[in-house]
């Protein structure tokens, strides 16, 4: 399929038509005047590969287990603040 080449008028004008194309796989360029400025493409689908195992023992046999305490040198809640920023 050939790239498709419209003015950002044109864009404008027909937006949703352009998109539907585009979401079809065409691929449109964007141009001001002659100068090309954008490029727009179908999205690439972004799918996290997902494994499902099945567990090693079932969950009543762990479920009461305690494991001992991080020995880090930074508190938990520290790390989580300093992860999160300024969220």
């Amino acid at each position: 399929m050939a790239m498709k080449s419209v003015r950002i008028a044109e864009l404008k004008d027909h937006l949703s038509e352009h998109l539907r194309a585009v979401e079809r796989g065409a691929e449109i360029e964007v141009r001001d005047r002659d100068r090309p400025i954008a490029r727009i493409v179908p999205a690439q689908e972004s799918r996290p590969e997902l494994r499902i195992r099945r567990a090693a023992k079932p969950f009543a046999s762990v479920r009461d287990r305690r494991h001992a305490a991080a020995r880090w040198k930074i508190s938990s809640l520290d790390l989580l603040r300093e992860e999160r920023g300024s969220r």
